[in-house]
């Protein structure tokens, strides 16, 4: 039988922070309205340290003191997309969910009120998707003294069913370049004169198709956006805005693919005589995983859903940029839980949906993967909260 912590109201408590979360996104390096309703809840629930940054929104709330410090990490921004005709801002990633963990976490630490054997740090990071969010945490230092990383993400149906998790996802690498074709314009009629931007997209387009890597490993480019021409369809147009996307399974593939697309944007520029300008606009790194971490999120999923319920890791072209911290720290143990929900009909569609039980479900296996890290580390928190359940369900 799986023991449970019965911490009274506290599923309604996560409902209602879900709730303003979902309802008040806030797009990329905007989230400071997020930052201050986090930072409110932090302050009441009494954290024993709260940071804020002057010149961006996120912030890190720690709880607790000792040798070991294990980290939980929360991306904060929301997507910009057309939802029923409107343009807006609109959380069909699951970051308000992610959020919502957190807090679960925090929430349930609190209330268990038992003393810590270590410090447990709450990373509520912006911009993870732009891919720059983890980069700026890390510069700021604030997995400097972490030792373990835990982080979240809901995931498809497809991928992890309802009621299941895996304790580590395997993303891959991913990189934008956004470009600009730079020409003269033409008149239709005399099309020898002037090369024409479109077509010189048009070829780009197909060379990139011809880049050949490891078919063992996965990975595409492909272009996302092309923007050419006017109002007068008797101009040819000699300057085009374009973006490539780039993924790859392993950071060695992508460096690769990096080499093979820049060739061809220089070999496309001599062809034509144009001038192709780009640079890269994300670059995020695929992941590495941590084994111990992953073994401690596997203990954990068993102890909270049962044995039956834990999937192995989750291999995914997405990208995070969680996957930065433990790859410019390497000494950080890190992994990202797998949180199966019923999601549908998929990540980053506008109608985006998931059954929010999994909330409940997400928070214990986290809040047991902290006990069990401190655990594996010699620090019992396990005869501290003997007797008592974490959910009722």
């Amino acid at each position: 039988m799986i023991e449970t912590i019965s911490v009274d109201g506290l599923e309604a408590d996560l409902y209602k922070i879900f709730d303003y979360l979902h309802e008040n996104p806030e797009v990329s390096w905007k989230e400071f309205n997020t930052t201050n309703y986090v930072v409110k809840i932090f302050q009441q629930e009494g954290a024993d340290v709260i940071t804020t940054f002057e010149d961006s929104p996120g912030l890190v709330a720690e709880i607790g003191d000792g040798p070991i410090t294990v980290g939980i990490r929360a991306d904060m921004d929301a997507l910009w997309q057309e939802v029923d005709g409107v343009w807006r801002a609109n959380h069909s990633c699951g970051h308000d969910a992610h959020m919502t963990l957190a807090l679960g976490v925090f929430l349930t630490l609190k209330k268990i009120r038992t003393s810590l054997p270590g410090k447990v740090k709450f990373i509520f990071q912006p911009s993870e998707e732009k891919g720059d969010g983890a980069l700026a945490m890390i510069e700021k230092g604030v997995v400097d003294d972490v030792d373990y990383l835990y982080g979240v993400h809901l995931r498809p149906e497809t991928e992890v069913g309802n009621g299941k998790a895996t304790p580590a996802i395997i993303h891959g690498a991913g990189s934008s370049i956004a470009g600009k074709i730079s020409g003269e314009d033409g008149h239709g009629g005399r099309p020898h004169l002037q090369p024409n931007a479109i077509e010189v997209g048009a070829d780009l387009v197909n060379h990139l198709r011809g880049i050949r890597l490891d078919p063992m490993v996965p990975y595409s480019v492909k272009m996302t956006k092309f923007r050419a021409g006017g109002n007068n369809s008797n101009i040819i147009p000699g300057s085009a805005e374009f973006s490539l996307d780039l993924r790859a399974q392993t950071n060695q593939v992508m460096t690769l693919l990096k080499d093979k697309v820049e060739k061809v944007l220089s070999a496309i520029s001599n062809l034509y005589g144009v001038e192709i300008n780009y640079k890269y606009t994300s670059s995020g790194v695929a992941a590495k995983v941590d084994e111990e971490a992953k073994d401690i999120m596997a203990e954990a999923i068993q102890q909270s859903i049962g044995a039956e319920n834990v999937l192995p890791p989750s291999l995914t072209p997405g990208g995070e940029d969680f996957h930065f911290y433990s790859v410019k720290r390497p000494k950080v143990k890190a992994t990202m839980l797998g949180l199966g929900c019923g999601l549908t009909p998929g990540l980053h569609h506008p109608k985006m949906t998931f059954d929010r039980k999994a909330l409940i479900a997400g928070t214990e296996i986290l809040t047991r993967a902290i006990m069990l890290t401190f655990k594996k580390n010699g620090f019992d928190m396990m005869d501290k909260c003997k007797g008592q359940t974490l959910y009722q369900r």
